[in-house]
């Protein structure tokens, strides 16, 4: 099993930047591609962002150019710097993580097996 922990959110001015973490514990060393997404209230979940083990990434159009997504696998860690936030970026941001280690990609939550808890995210106008 793998456990994963965001933290990082917080409420900032439209404008701001912010860096979520997820820290993985447990099963690390099976760790897969992992990923970001996010829920508005009332909304789907939907995604943000994902990278392989060998640091390949792929963001969604929405916050393409203003979010990096990267990791570490030493600390078994992914990141998520967030610049030029808006309100509409306000949402639960949740981290997973798949269970196989793999170079590709993935976009949708049902391809994901682990999931963190979430962090609030809130972006003032």
């Amino acid at each position: 099993q793998v456990q994963l922990v965001e933290s990082g959110g917080g409420l900032v001015q439209a404008g701001g930047s912010l860096r979520l973490s997820c820290a993985a514990s447990g099963r690390t060393f099976s760790i897969g591609t992992m990923g970001w997404f996010r829920q508005a209230p009332e909304k789907e979940r939907e995604f943000v962002a994902t990278i392989a083990v060998n640091g390949r990434t792929y963001l969604s159009d929405s916050v393409k150019g203003r979010f990096t997504i990267s990791r570490d696998n030493a600390k078994s860690t992914m990141y998520l710097q967030m610049n030029n936030l808006k309100p509409e970026d306000t949402a639960v941001y949740y981290c997973a993580s798949r269970r196989f280690r793999e170079s590709i990609v993935y976009t949708q939550s049902q391809e994901y097996d682990y999931w963190g808890q979430g962090t609030q995210v809130t972006v003032s106008s």
